[in-house]
This record gives structure tokens, sequence and C-alpha cells, in this order.
């Protein structure tokens, strides 16, 4: 948990670089949270609590999109890659495949060009 809240604490932060264990740990709370409101919404959607819910799934959208972005963003420069990179995402088929192996790659050892290494070795 405290991946997670550390990706909120940085949350608009596009400079430096974050860790594997970072990114990850962000996804797959952010995927639990969107599961569980997603689920309670479609149960409860017959009555007024499952669209309150639906609600807050959305605004919830919204306020993890600037840090989801900003940690995928160190991720790449984590890497040695620029953030611009994650608009390969935009090409059908290959581009998240691209983006999912540099998600997935070791930290570049030692400092790079966007900071020193958050492994701190």
């Amino acid at each position: 948990m405290d991946w997670y809240l550390m990706v909120l604490k940085k949350y608009a932060q596009f400079s430096g670089r974050s860790r594997r264990k970072e990114l990850w740990m962000f996804a797959l709370f952010n995927m639990l949270i969107f599961l569980v409101l997603d689920i309670l919404g479609i149960v409860l959607r017959e009555n007024a609590l499952g669209k309150i819910i639906l609600g807050l799934l959305a605004i919830y959208a919204l306020a993890t999109l600037i840090p989801g972005l900003a940690v995928c963003i160190r991720r790449l420069h984590d890497t040695d890659k620029s953030g611009w990179w994650i608009l390969i995402c935009l090409v059908p088929i290959v581009g998240p495949v691209v983006l999912l192996v540099f998600y997935v790659l070791d930290s570049q050892p030692g400092a790079n060009q966007y900071g020193p290494n958050p492994k701190g070795a």
C-alpha cells in the first residue's frame, strides 16, 4: 500500500525515475479499487446507491489519471527512455507490447539524464 500512496504523493511529478515495483504496485491497487467499485456499481445498478458508486468510479478514474501517467513516464525514465515513448501505445497491437517490455526492463544502473537510480545502487 505504501507504493500506491507514494505515487499519489508524487501526483504530477513527471521528472525523476520510478522503480518497477512502484509502477506495478500502483497498477495492482488501482485495478483492485476499479474492480471493487465496478462490481458494486453493477450489482447495485437498480438503485440510487449503484449510481452513486459508478459516479465515484468515474471520479476516481479522473483523479488517478495524472498520477498514473506520471508514474509510467518516470518508469520510462528509469530505463533511460524519454517520457514521449508513452505515445507508442497509440500504435495498434505493437505499441502496447513495446511499452510493456519497457516497463518490465530493469533499471539502468547508476545515474542517467533523469536522475539517480531509485534503487540506490
